[in-house]
């Protein structure tokens, strides 16, 4: 792959992990104000953060590391796309099923098992069809 390719995959994690996020992808104006409030070192200007959205350039490591913190995803899948499967109509498995994971984890046993039985339920009602 090379770099033209590298950044424009990049950019393409980068929107869907806004989205994800419930964050607009097509603001470099939002995108820089939300990043410079959690990032703790030199801030990106609304330039740097459309070049990113455009696939224009890639973060440094350090506010690449940032950015998936903030957005929760791994820097490496941010970075590279290490174990992104596009399945699914396109969805990528990979991070449905960690920001699935990471949602249960967040609730207390009684009510993980409640959202398991709902996943279950979905899965039978879909294997009906």
């Amino acid at each position: 792959m090379n770099s033209t390719e590298e950044r424009s995959a990049f950019s393409e994690r980068l929107q869907q992990a806004l989205r994800n996020a419930e964050y607009s992808p097509n603001s470099p104006t939002q995108l820089a104000r939300e990043f410079n409030g959690r990032f703790r070192g030199h801030p990106v200007t609304v330039h740097a953060a459309r070049k990113w959205l455009q696939g224009e350039s890639i973060p440094t490591q350090e506010k690449l590391r940032a950015l998936a913190s903030w957005l929760d995803v791994p820097a490496d899948w941010l970075r590279f796309g290490n174990g992104a499967s596009r399945e699914n109509g396109g969805i990528d498995t990979s991070m449905t099923d960690q920001k699935a994971s990471s949602l249960l984890n967040q609730l207390d046993e009684h009510h993980r098992q409640l959202g398991l039985e709902v996943l279950r339920a979905l899965v039978r009602v879909y294997k009906k069809r």
